[in-house]
């Protein structure tokens, strides 16, 4: 049994992430109306009704808006950290609020799903693994820099769903005031299409299908721009870049089983590291 993915939506006005199986689903993030959703996921024959939990990342308007509707009209369980749910400015019914921990995988029906800390200008910001029969998946947006918990993580990725907000020259020479160009650079800001090229070249592993590019600025970015990038080095993986406009096709994604353990061999640090002088613990960015 693999997984059937498909982004709903990706971008700074919404970002939505559809995976499961045959039989049930799981939403990452709940960033678009309940009826765009609905609308959305239907195009691709994808129901509502396998939906059965929504995981939140982090309590950013573009990543929660749809949620209080939407968990309440399905009653789907809303599995957040207890720091991003008293950060958010939407309420969400308290009946369907279950708080998790990192790396304590939590299990819908055959869905295994673990989230892990990355860098991000929020309370308490996680991204996630989603996990059937050895078959996985990973969400990694909206980070400010790669850590280890993220290079861990996707190392052992059948598919990823993989940020690439902008493109230094385009940040460079767009109407964005200094301080937001400063904020979208920095460890707590968004990867450019240069740092998620180096996670992808450096770290992707041979059983890679499918990297699904996203969160591209309307304004910084290029969808054809990063995916000519990304498909230089692909070799076998497939390129996919995202929509903020639509969902995506979906993806069946398969191979052979990998396990993921329930908490990393070692205890990464979530450590920051400069942009401008990369150190050897973490990805160097000067070869591209």
């Amino acid at each position: 049994m693999g997984l059937i993915i498909s982004s709903v939506a990706s971008g700074s006005n919404g970002n939505c992430y559809y995976i499961g199986n045959e039989e049930e689903a799981v939403l990452v993030d709940a960033g678009i109306s309940c009826r765009e959703t609905e609308t959305r996921m239907k195009r691709q024959g994808l129901s509502m009704e396998k939906v059965k939990a929504i995981f939140i990342s982090h309590e950013h308007s573009d990543h929660i808006k749809g949620l209080p509707v939407l968990a309440k009209k399905y009653q789907l369980p809303v599995y957040i950290t207890t720091a991003t749910l008293g950060n958010m400015r939407v309420g969400v019914d308290r009946q369907l609020v279950r708080p998790f921990q990192a790396y304590d995988p939590i299990q819908v029906g055959n869905l295994s799903i673990s989230g892990f800390p990355k860098f991000h200008d929020a309370a308490d910001p996680h991204s996630f693994i989603i996990s059937c029969m050895g078959i996985n998946v990973g969400v990694f947006t909206d980070i400010g820099s790669p850590c280890d918990h993220v290079i861990h993580q996707f190392q052992q990725c059948h598919a990823a769903f993989l940020e690439t907000n902008y493109d230094d020259d385009l940040l460079d020479k767009g109407h964005y005031p200094y301080h937001l160009k400063v904020r979208i650079r920095g460890n707590y800001g968004h990867l450019s299409n240069r740092q998620a090229l180096a996670l992808f070249t450096a770290y992707k592993p041979a059983f890679m299908s499918h990297v699904l590019l996203g969160h591209l600025s309307k304004d910084n970015n290029c969808p054809k721009l990063v995916k000519e990038l990304f498909t230089a080095h692909a070799e076998t993986t497939q390129v996919v870049v995202a929509s903020r406009y639509e969902e995506t096709t979906v993806y069946h994604i398969k191979g052979e089983p990998v396990a993921v353990p329930s908490a990393p061999v070692y205890t990464p640090k979530l450590k920051a590291v400069s942009k401008q002088k990369p150190q050897t613990s973490q990805l160097s960015l000067e070869l591209f």
